[in-house]
């Protein structure tokens, strides 16, 4: 027997019955429905603190869940929708979202992003919603399946090469091992000094005032000379003109300065990945004289409070304070 949702009618002479104290069983016989039925209808549909069913409120409730079946949960559901946006405006991953919510995959979190664009991102927006495409990651205006990119590699120059650094550091088995890079803008002078540590995540970010060796050692042994000695043993950069000069640094923080090979920014894979990251907040042209102190430790901030998959969805903040007791966070 093919099962029928209950009408109106029939939902008041249910209320009826309830009036006249008639049984549940007693109900559905009448209504020729099974008391199961009868009785999930009343219990969906008694506010706690009234505890009266009311026909034309259950009825609209039934009409407007009809009409949601089948729809994306973001659609259905306007709170999760705004947490979710909420969050992606924060820096968050789709990804991340899922997993601390635990009530929605990554990949309908995608869907719903590109849906809110005619075909899939390749139309235009679609009235009254909002474009939340700038807020992922890479801020792809269309869906593109994951590629690889191609490095070149070249022959290690008299610098310390990485190929001499422990292999604990690419195991990340031992937390004190640390990147660093600069981050440059045609708009802007001043730059941005980024240093990560490659266990725990944690992030520093620095502005100097110009791209020279001076400036950028000057900001890296400020953020790292408050580390505990036992918690930095190397450091991995790339072979840029400003961090040639990297004995006198080496000395005074007592660390093992390596450099990756030319144009082999992979090698440094975890700092490129923070750079990407800085660069939704912060994106290309911006003129870092223009955003104040307050507003690059804020970003730092959510990057460092953000739970990351590699971590088991703990937050490098954790991770650090977890492994060397040093609490970083403001």
């Amino acid at each position: 027997m093919n099962y029928t949702h209950l009408t109106i009618e029939e939902r008041e002479k249910l209320q009826e019955l309830l009036w006249q104290k008639k049984s549940i069983r007693y109900i559905a016989e009448v209504l020729g429905r099974s008391p199961s039925s009868i009785s999930r209808e009343v219990m969906r549909n008694k506010p706690p603190l009234r505890n009266v069913y009311t026909p034309r409120l259950a009825h609209e409730r039934a009409v407007t869940k009809r009409s949601c079946r089948g729809a994306p949960k973001l659609v259905k559901d306007s709170t999760l929708l705004q947490y979710v946006t909420y969050h992606l405006k924060l820096g968050w991953s789709p990804e991340q979202i899922a997993q601390v919510t635990r009530c929605i995959s990554h990949e309908a979190i995608y869907k719903h992003i590109y849906r809110q664009v005619y075909r899939g991102g390749y139309g235009y927006l679609r009235p009254g919603h909002e474009d939340l495409r700038s807020y992922l990651a890479r801020r792809r205006k269309r869906r593109q399946p994951k590629g690889q990119r191609r490095t070149q590699r070249v022959l290690k120059g008299p610098l310390p090469s990485i190929d001499e650094r422990p292999s604990a550091v690419d195991l990340r088995t031992s937390i004190g091992h640390w990147e660093d890079d600069l981050i440059v803008s045609r708009e802007s002078p001043p730059k941005l000094k980024t240093i990560n540590e490659r266990v725990s995540g944690i992030v520093f970010i620095e502005r100097v005032e110009n791209g020279t060796m001076e400036a950028g050692d000057k900001a890296v042994y400020k953020r790292l000379s408050v580390i505990p000695l036992q918690y930095r043993k190397t450091l991995t950069r790339d072979r840029g003109s400003e961090n040639l000069g990297y004995e006198k640094l080496q000395t005074e923080l007592n660390i093992d300065i390596y450099f990756a090979h030319a144009y082999s920014s992979w090698e440094r894979g975890s700092n490129e990945n923070l750079n990407g990251l800085i660069r939704r907040y912060l994106p290309k042209k911006t003129d870092f004289q223009t955003i104040s102190d307050e507003e690059i430790h804020l970003i730092e901030h959510l990057l460092n409070s953000r739970p990351r998959k590699r971590l088991g969805w703990k937050t490098p903040y954790e991770v650090f304070f977890e492994l060397t007791g040093v609490a970083l966070q403001h």
